[in-house]
């Protein structure tokens, strides 16, 4: 158990661009794609909107277009989500597409920020 306790520590002191080498290692050792789970993930925001008209403290990032700039939002859209080139590709030419879910509204809007500021179109659901 006490192995268990370590790993978990040491995943927990990666940063952002060690745990995306990790998940990118692991996708190529198990033959798998870390692209799925993302689609998946977001499918239940739909359904959850209704709840939330009241007061949202909470944005859904979708990215509506990615503008005459793919390369710099396709670049934005790795460092945010931490996904590797082809899957962040998938998701620029795939727009409109949902980049996160359950952001904070100052990130969220930091967020749109950057992504309009290479040239994409976003909306805050």
């Amino acid at each position: 158990m006490a192995d268990i306790e370590k790993i978990a520590d040491d995943l927990s002191s990666l940063t952002v661009m060690e745990a995306a080498e990790l998940a990118k290692l692991l996708e190529d050792k198990w033959g798998v794609s870390a692209a799925a789970p993302v689609a998946v993930a977001a499918a239940p925001a739909a359904g959850g909107d209704a709840g939330a008209a009241e007061e949202k403290d909470a944005f859904t990032v979708v990215l509506a277009a990615a503008g005459d700039q793919k390369i710099n939002v396709i670049k934005e859209v790795r460092a945010i989500t931490g996904l590797g080139l082809k899957e962040a590709k998938e998701i620029v030419e795939g727009a409109p597409k949902d980049l996160k879910e359950d952001v904070p509204t100052a990130e969220a809007n930091e967020l749109k920020e950057k992504l309009e500021g290479v040239g994409a179109t976003v909306e805050l659901k």
